[in-house]
C-alpha cells in the first residue's frame, strides 16, 4: 500500500550563494545530469538510459561522498537529492571535471521526491550523512528522520536493500536509533540500540572531518529491511 501523503515542516532552510562557476555548471550540465522532479513518479531506468542497482543520497552538500562512491561503483547508478544550489551546482562541475556517467540530482525536498517519485522496492541504498541534527529542541521536529519518513524510505528499500545513516551529533544519533529501531519494518544490523562500525567505503567528509576537530564521536547506524 502507498504511504499516505506527509506533512511535516521541512528538515531543511535553504541558504547560501552559488558562485559563478556553480552557477554556470547548472546552466551548463543540468540539461544532462539533472532531474527535473514534478511530482510524477521517476523512471530511473529512462533518466540513466539503463537498469543497475541505484543508491539515493539525501543531502549529498557538497557531493564528496556522491562524487567519490560513483567514481569506484561504475555498475551503479547514484541519484542525489539536494535543496542547496551551491551543492548542486559542485556536483554538477564535479561530473564533469570526473569524466561520470552514474550520477543524476535532483533540486527538491527529499521527502517529496520518496513519497511520489521513486518506486516501491527500487533502491539498494539510501544514504543519509550527516544531515542537520536541528540541536534545538523546538527544532526538533525537523529533524529529517522521523517514524513517518523512515515508513517512506523503507518504502523505498529493495528487499535486500540497506539504509545507510552516519551523525557526529550523539543526541541525534539517539534520535535516529530510537526512531529507527522502533520501525517494525527495518532491522538493526548492529542489533538494536547498537551502531555499525564506520564502513570502510564511506568516504571521510568535510562534516566528519570537522565533527572530529570538534571532538565529536562518529555514529553509524544501518538498517535492512524485515523479512
Amino acid at each position: 500500500m502507498e504511504p499516505s501523503p506527509l506533512v511535516r515542516p521541512h528538515s531543511f532552510v535553504v541558504r547560501g550563494r552559488k558562485t559563478e562557476a556553480q552557477q554556470r555548471a547548472i546552466d551548463e550540465l543540468w540539461p544532462t545530469f539533472g532531474v527535473d522532479f514534478d511530482g510524477s513518479p521517476l523512471d530511473l531506468d529512462a533518466v540513466f538510459g539503463r537498469c543497475a542497482a541505484r543508491v539515493v543520497e539525501i543531502g549529498f552538500g557538497n557531493g564528496e561522498n556522491l562524487l567519490t562512491l560513483a567514481e569506484r561503483h561504475p555498475d551503479r547508478d547514484f541519484l542525489g537529492i539536494e535543496v542547496h544550489g551551491a551543492g548542486v551546482g559542485r556536483v554538477l562541475a564535479g561530473i564533469r571535471d570526473r569524466g561520470l556517467g552514474n550520477i543524476r540530482v535532483v533540486r527538491h525536498d527529499a521527502v517529496e521526491v520518496f513519497e511520489r517519485g521513486i518506486a516501491a522496492g527500487s533502491v539498494a541504498e539510501i544514504l543519509v550523512f550527516f544531515p542537520d541534527p536541528w540541536p534545538k529542541v523546538r527544532h526538533h521536529r525537523r529533524r529529517l528522520i522521523q517514524p513517518d519518513v523512515a515508513r517512506i524510505l523503507l518504502h523505498a528499500l529493495a528487499p535486500d536493500g540497506v539504509l545507510r545513516l552516519a551523525t557526529d551529533w550523539e543526541p541525534y544519533a539517539e534520535h535516529m536509533i530510537e526512531v529507527l529501531d522502533a520501525e517494525p519494518g527495518l532491522v538493526n544490523l548492529a542489533g538494536d540500540a547498537h551502531f555499525v562500525p564506520r564502513p570502510d567505503d564511506r568516504p571521510v567528509t568535510k562534516f566528519e572531518r570537522r565533527g572530529e576537530r570538534l571532538g565529536h564521536a562518529i555514529f553509524d547506524l544501518a538498517y535492512r529491511p524485515a523479512g
